[in-house]
């Protein structure tokens, strides 16, 4: 084994916020874990097994453009994608594999080429560019069969981080939604991968799908203008990456089970579904690579029933990564989920504020979802009322920034009581930025 030391590998923490107290016979626990990784310092044997000394994360990354011919209509649109693809290759490190993939019905290798990845230096981005400038508009969209040669060429390198950066502008019209689901689940947890919709012709559930599926992110860039500055920014977020596959452990003991865990900061997401078993009473809950950030996350665990004064461990959250030995590393936080039957009536019908918070962010997120889609099924009092207790909550919670989306579909009377009124006419850019957008959420105000 190589002697370890000092690495640039994130440092993390987990803290726990609930309310523990239950009313007699209660069963419901409800808790926030915040997971912090801050950067830089010194690291034991929690990932140190990770990286040798001296060296910090490689990374892979393959950059997937939309070649479709409705790319040339308007032509800003093929133009915009070739100078974000530029400007995303300019904002890799040195030493970064990548490929640059040009999708249609059928997925073609633009740079380098021969099944191989590029490393990033001043001669191979200059190169990459140059092949930028050969790409042109034309055929269909087949999005799975593009994730699907971006996951042979990441799986290419050895390296610590693989990663996507998606663009389409259209529907994915030339393969089924059973194709592309194949290939999500083919490519799942073997890379993150980031989508961007350009324009207002692309499907927002697709999009925010393949990001959702692949623990990316999703975004709507309606102005082919705004896409070099999106992706540069991408990049930077894709480099600044330093463990990958991490994943939430969470141990319940006999009697007790795991109703949901979602991620709640800085978007909702639920892993529910995700959960890989982990030995006895534990499972895993993938929540991609990371860098240095915090994110919150909402676990709901079922207890059995019990008496006044009685008092349980209802659950064990902690940290692993894998190793290339195919075990897993412990990252060294654990957080603690009680739970204490009392007869005290004040103790144990109050919400913890956290809990309430991101329950609240969570309902948003869903009113938004089901107003925006009765909206478009023409059950205009249902997305009225839908979207009513959508702008409620955003006000209540401090979500400024959905609260300016919401306004731009509805005309609000009251905030504070979610009276609103849908606006009679809608551009089709501000419908599908609040709906792509609707996921993100805010923290709890300190």
């Amino acid at each position: 084994m190589a002697n370890f030391s000092k690495s640039s590998v994130p440092q993390f923490s987990m803290d726990v916020y609930q309310n523990a107290y239950l009313p007699e016979g209660g069963r419901e626990v409800n808790a926030i874990v915040t997971v912090t990784a801050t950067g830089g310092g010194t690291i034991g044997s929690a990932v140190s097994q990770v990286y040798p000394q001296g060296h910090g994360p490689s990374a892979a990354v393959a950059l997937m453009v939309d070649c479709s011919g409705s790319m040339d209509y308007p032509p800003t649109k093929m133009r915009g994608a070739r100078d974000a693809t530029a400007a995303a290759i300019d904002a890799l490190r040195d030493g970064t594999h990548f490929a640059v993939i040009g999708g249609t019905h059928v997925a073609q290798e633009v740079y380098p080429g021969a099944g191989r990845l590029a490393i990033a230096d001043a001669t191979t981005r200059e190169q990459a560019k140059q092949a930028l400038r050969r790409l042109s508009a034309g055929g269909g969209t087949a999005i799975g069969t593009w994730l699907r040669l971006a996951d042979r060429l990441l799986s290419s390198a050895d390296v610590t981080i693989r990663h996507g950066i998606l663009l389409t502008d259209g529907r994915n019209e030339h393969e089924s939604p059973e194709d592309l689901r194949a290939a999500l689940e083919a490519c799942a947890g073997r890379f993150t991968c980031d989508a961007r919709g350009v324009g207002t012709d692309w499907e927002v559930k697709e999009v925010t799908g393949i990001a959702s599926a692949l623990l990316g992110s999703a975004d709507i860039v309606a102005d082919p203008a705004g896409l070099a500055a999106d992706f540069t920014r991408m990049m930077e977020t894709a480099m600044g990456k330093e463990v990958a596959d991490v994943a939430l452990r969470v141990w319940t003991p006999v009697g007790t089970s795991i109703r949901y865990v979602k991620q709640v900061a800085p978007t909702v997401e639920d892993l529910t579904a995700r959960r890989t078993e982990a030995g006895p009473r534990a499972g895993d809950y993938p929540t991609g690579s990371w860098g240095d950030e915090s994110r919150d996350y909402h676990v709901c665990v079922e207890v059995p029933p019990a008496g006044i004064g009685q008092e349980m461990l209802a659950a064990r959250v902690s940290l692993v990564v894998p190793l290339p030995d195919r075990s897993v590393q412990n990252l060294g936080p654990q957080g603690l989920v009680r739970a204490v039957w009392t007869d005290d009536m004040t103790a144990s019908t109050s919400i913890n504020p956290q809990v309430a918070h991101y329950t609240g962010q969570a309902e948003l997120a869903q009113a938004i979802q089901q107003g925006l889609d009765l909206r478009k099924a023409g059950d205009f009092d249902g997305a009225t009322a839908k979207l009513g207790r959508a702008v409620q909550l955003a006000s209540a919670s401090g979500n400024a920034d959905t609260a300016k989306l919401l306004a731009k579909v509805v005309d609000v009377v009251d905030a504070a009581t979610g009276t609103v009124r849908l606006k009679t006419k809608v551009a089709e850019a501000d419908e599908m930025t609040l709906e792509t957008r609707s996921t993100k959420t805010v923290r709890v105000k300190k």
